[in-house]
């Protein structure tokens, strides 16, 4: 596994839109706050033209987006962030030349719609990318501990991040851009098929399963050798999802098991959900456990993964130790 240089006070980030830009005066505001707050750490900011547009769900059309992409990365600075999620990031990856990119790497950092570029970087070129938060998250005006993890880990330092107590269980509309999180339901992790406390190790490989389950079969998909790469380590799962309720879950989740990618697999974590129903009564737990319980591994829920903030930074490629005990948990990452 490729681990990029780390960030340093001096350094140049990027920030680009790969999937949807910033839309309204706030996400400007969210933005330039983001940036500055970057730039109290001695570090500049560039953006591409992209970061600030936004129409139909899309910062701007396919092949621009990855050429702004690809400027960025193949520039000087030392991690690319994405702007914002969206929903058709998957447009643009046609013209992106990752074998060119590998020539250079450096980290890569977005979640849920950009799970695309980092899964892809990491399975197929073995190199380490970031699931954490997308650029605005640093504009809060007290940043949370999680931003402040997040942080330290790009400068290289060694973080054992811990569950939060409180996580935001709604989405909540920002008025003035200073915000942080409204954290108002308590963090629960819990392992649903196993007793007492559980300790794994492996390969931390995963993202937004909604988006996931796009790469199955594509060229992209290149999992199936990444496993056998790394069988010495097994495969530690980490997932959540944005809109998939128990049917998709279940469904999606076969899938990629019928598809290989749980070969060698050591245990999965899943983040809290952010959109879940349930048309039949199959609860989340039942539903992971009807698809997952076969392969007799630990399964955790309620981390603080994904789209209800605060969230971990969890390096796609390190080598991971996640752990859970009395609704408490941990991980570890080692880059190995």
């Amino acid at each position: 596994m490729i681990y990029p240089e780390f960030i340093r006070r001096g350094d140049t980030v990027y920030v680009t839109a790969p999937s949807d830009g910033n839309k309204d005066d706030v996400d400007y505001i969210r933005l330039d706050r983001a940036k500055e707050a970057l730039r109290e750490c001695g570090v500049d900011t560039l953006e591409t033209p992209d970061v600030r547009k936004s129409e139909n769900g899309r910062s701007s059309d396919a092949k621009l987006r990855a050429d702004e992409f690809t400027k960025a990365w193949l520039s000087e600075a030392k991690a690319v962030f994405a702007a914002k999620g969206g929903d058709y990031l998957m447009e643009m990856l046609p013209y992106v030349p990752f074998g060119e990119l590998c020539r250079k790497p450096k980290w890569f950092q977005g979640f849920s719609d950009n799970t695309s570029i980092g899964f892809i970087l990491s399975t197929c070129y073995d190199i380490a990318s970031i699931y954490g938060d997308n650029f605005n998250t640093f504009a809060m005006e007290e940043w949370h501990k999680s931003v402040s993890d997040n942080w330290r880990i790009l400068s290289g330092e060694t973080v054992t991040q811990y569950s939060f107590d409180m996580y935001q269980d709604e989405w909540i509309k920002h008025e003035t851009g200073k915000e942080g999180y409204v954290l108002t339901a308590p963090v629960k992790w819990k392992c649903i098929n196993e007793n007492g406390g559980v300790s794994m190790t492996g390969r931390l490989t995963g993202g937004c399963l909604d988006v996931l389950l796009n790469l199955v079969g594509t060229k992209y998909d290149r999992v199936g050798e990444y496993v056998k790469r790394y069988w010495r380590d097994g495969i530690l799962w980490f997932i959540e999802s944005f809109s998939l309720g128990s049917g998709d879950i279940e469904r999606g989740l076969w899938q990629l098991g019928e598809a290989g990618w749980f070969e060698n697999v050591k245990g999965f974590v899943f983040g809290r959900p952010a959109f879940f129903n349930s048309d039949d009564g199959t609860s989340y737990e039942q539903a992971l456990i009807n698809q997952l319980g076969k392969y007799n591994v630990p399964i955790i829920t309620g981390a603080d993964i994904g789209h209800k903030p605060p969230q971990f930074t969890v390096v796609n490629g390190a080598y991971g130790i996640f752990s859970c005990m009395d609704g408490k948990g941990s991980l570890d990452m080692r880059f190995v």
